[in-house]
């Protein structure tokens, strides 16, 4: 026993100081999952608020006490379940009643967003498992408030399934790829009016009313949009042929910079008359609709916003007869920030709180039923970045926001007389909160720089925390025996005053009294952020290039998040001009430093990260001796119109704006060796990007390299995809800075 004991010690002993000495592999990232960071997945807050459910091995939801922790049932287990027409699911949905669940299985992606999928419906009384429909795959299903109907999409056209007696009627008959789309947002909806509330983005345009009694839904009329068509050829497809001599081609309606739009129509379903009936939203059609509501007395509520996207209305609308009358209206001198449709929340009493600008800062503001501002609930120098709700017994709201450092992100309360506030979150780093359905518990999602995500469980009267219900000890310690490179974060000032944040990853065995090559890495977007004190995606691509003996350099300029109004919309008409001067005085600045390779810099970036990189190229001249840019836009008249004219207005008004900051009119400036990357089927970036711009520098005489990845749309995966592409990218930093 004695030697078995020794031996195993010696065994793991071995194994310890065999992952020790280990080097991150690019099959470790993008393969084996080795730096897999864990969450808790599927946990939903039950209507009592003392209780939680979670879904586990994507077979059984399983109901938990707040309290304890402690579990209490298996609410649903599919493989209990006789003669099952599924084996698994990946996403649930209860009823309000909570006596039916909806579960989604057979997911497949159509965009960024949006899938189709098969429905199954589980009745907890009748013990009866049912699929939504067999007549094909369903979209955007959704419970009716009373339980008893779903709505959903096919094909276009709006279905009601009447739970009781199993019928379906279909409310809408209109439907036609292309041309009429009901209950789901159109390709530019569904990209650019995500929820900043809703990880899973905007996927569907139907809302029932409370009552039950409607639904409301949006009616798209993209006859008159610009086709846009993309060749797929025979690549990794289901049908796979190699010899296939005719490629095919996939048509889809994308609106571009300065080009139609949908027609957009509000509509309200009765179900008793089974009648759509047209909601008034104006007379003016070249106008957005992001978003639908009902309000607590089932009033249906119409945000409607101009296209410039510097004024939105909030409507208020009858649905018996779609009469509407004007609550509040939004405007902002430059844009309206999209948050502001997912923050906007209705409390029981029928006021309402919106995320608003106004003064500067992202902050609160409540209205009363009529649309009166009542006054600010939160005020000061920093973002607001998430509401979370109104305790009304408490009489206490609960936000997320920026205001310790751009940098981090904690969970605070105030009541409306600001005579009770304070933090509920301790941790520095980024906080996240999820609380019950009465608000008297709440999950805390954590993470840091240094700590992989930590999601904890709280009384929320006491702040007191009951339980962990995620550390990631695994993960924490591969890190620490991997000897894995960490963030170091950095500020400085720009030649024009300008203070940047960023962050730096050193080399594993950093040597200040030697110089090593730097890779910039940076997306730069509008109101998007990569220096964060947070985990992130984790272990990644740049600490593998650190463990390669790169100084990976991030720096956020001006445009980005949580550093006030003016900051990110100094860019507003000239996207592309503030950024690229900031990474180019990042670049200067790092050139300063004693441990930096000034003769070996690159810089690289992935879609608005790859536009800042050709302009950062071609403005720095030999600053940079390689750089890399996947799926670039190299001029905002290629790019959508809701994204590109929120900043930038249309290409007729702000023709200089476009041209003047777009990669295609200086690409003759590239001094350095340049990977431009793409794949063929991007429904986001179209791959003439790439084309224009290779094609300037072919005629300008500037050599570069090139990838194209057959069929892959913007996110460039499938198969071995991912480990090809950034095989190809490590080679070429190595080739050109090492």
């Amino acid at each position: 026993m004695k030697k078995i004991l020794i031996l195993l010690l010696l065994a793991v002993g071995y194994t310890l100081a065999a992952q020790e000495s280990r080097k991150i592999t690019l099959e470790d990232i993008f393969v084996n999952g080795t730096f897999r960071t864990y969450s808790v997945e599927g946990l939903r807050s039950m209507n009592n608020g003392i209780h939680y459910t979670t879904m586990e091995n994507g077979t059984q939801i399983v109901k938990y006490s707040y309290e304890t922790g402690e579990e209490l049932e298996v609410i649903f287990d599919v493989t209990k379940v006789e003669d099952s027409p599924i084996e698994t699911f990946v996403d649930y949905t209860f009823s309000d009643d909570e006596t039916k669940i909806l579960l989604t299985t057979n997911k497949k992606a159509v965009y960024r967003h949006s899938f189709t999928a098969e429905y199954y419906i589980w009745n907890s009384v009748t013990k009866e498992l049912t699929a939504l429909s067999e007549d094909g795959p369903q979209q955007g299903a959704m419970f009716s408030p009373n339980g008893d109907r779903v709505a959903y999409v096919r094909n276009n056209n709006i279905f009601i399934k009447n739970l009781k007696f199993g019928s379906t009627s279909q409310a809408t008959f209109d439907g036609e790829k292309n041309k009429i789309i009901n209950g789901l947002p159109d390709w530019v909806y569904e990209e650019e009016f995500g929820d900043f509330m809703a990880p899973t983005g905007f996927n569907t345009t139907m809302w029932w009313s409370p009552n039950s009694e409607f639904l409301a839904y949006i009616k798209f009329n993209e006859s008159e949009v610009p086709e846009f068509s993309m060749t797929m050829y025979a690549g990794m497809t289901p049908t796979y042929d190699q010899y296939k001599l005719y490629p095919g081609e996939e048509t889809f309606k994308y609106p571009k910079a300065g080009e139609k739009n949908s027609v957009v129509q509000v509509m309200s379903y009765e179900l008793k008359t089974k009648m759509s009936i047209p909601v008034n939203i104006g007379e003016e059609t070249d106008i957005y609709v992001p978003r639908l509501k009902w309000s607590p007395n089932n009033d249906l509520v119409v945000m409607r916003m101009n296209r410039l996207q510097n004024q939105l209305d909030v409507l208020f609308a009858n649905p018996y007869t779609g009469e509407t009358r004007e609550a509040m209206t939004e405007k902002n001198d430059r844009y309206i920030d999209y948050n502001f449709l997912g923050a906007f929340t209705f409390l029981e009493n029928g006021n309402f709180v919106v995320l608003s600008e106004r003064n500067g800062w992202s902050q609160l503001y409540l209205y009363d039923r009529e649309g009166i501002e009542i006054g600010p609930i939160t005020e000061g120098d920093f973002d607001v970045t998430a509401f979370y709700g109104f305790d009304a017994k408490k009489g206490l709201y609960y936000y997320q926001a920026a205001a310790e450092s751009p940098l981090r992100r904690e969970v605070y309360y105030i009541s409306q007389d600001k005579k009770l506030k304070g933090k509920l979150s301790t941790l520095e780093g980024t906080n996240k909160a999820d609380f019950s359905a009465n608000f008297g518990y709440y999950v805390n999602y954590y993470s840091s720089a240094r700590v992989p995500n930590y999601v904890t469980l709280h009384e929320t009267k006491k702040n007191t925390q009951l339980r962990f219900l995620q550390d990631n000890t695994v993960l924490k310690n591969t890190v620490r025996l991997m000897n894995v490179p960490q963030k170091e974060f950095f500020t400085f000032k720009t030649s024009e005053g300008i203070e940047l944040n960023g962050f730096m990853i050193k080399p594993g065995g950093f040597d200040p009294s030697k110089k090593y090559p730097v890779v910039m890495t940076q997306y730069s977007g509008p109101n998007s952020q990569q220096v964060s004190d947070s985990w992130g995606r984790g272990v990644g691509w740049n600490e593998y290039l650190a463990q390669e003996g790169f100084l990976v350099v991030c720096v956020d300029p001006r445009g980005t998040a949580v550093r006030g109004e003016d900051f990110r919309k100094v860019t507003y008409m000239q996207l592309g001009k503030y950024e690229s001067d900031d990474q180019v005085e990042a670049a200067k600045y790092l050139t300063t430093l004693p441990y930096v390779d000034a003769d070996n810099m690159a810089i690289w970036g992935w879609s608005y990260g790859g536009f800042m990189t050709l302009l950062s190229m071609e403005k720095g001249g030999d600053l940079f001796k390689a750089g890399i840019a996947v799926a670039p836009v190299t001029s905002w008249r290629f790019y959508d119109s809701v994204y590109t004219e929120r900043y930038m207005r249309t290409p007729q008004v702000n023709a200089a704006g476009y041209d003047e900051n777009s990669p295609l009119s200086h690409a003759g400036d590239i001094k350095g060796r340049l990977l431009i990357i793409h794949g063929s089927a991007d429904d986001n970036v179209h791959v003439q990007n790439t084309f224009e711009m290779t094609e300037k520098m072919v005629q300008a005489g500037v050599q570069f390299d090139m990838a194209i990845y057959t069929n892959r749309n913007h996110g460039i995966r499938g198969g071995n995809t991912t480990m090809h592409l950034y095989t190809k990218m490590t080679n070429f930093l190595k080739e050109q800075l090492q």
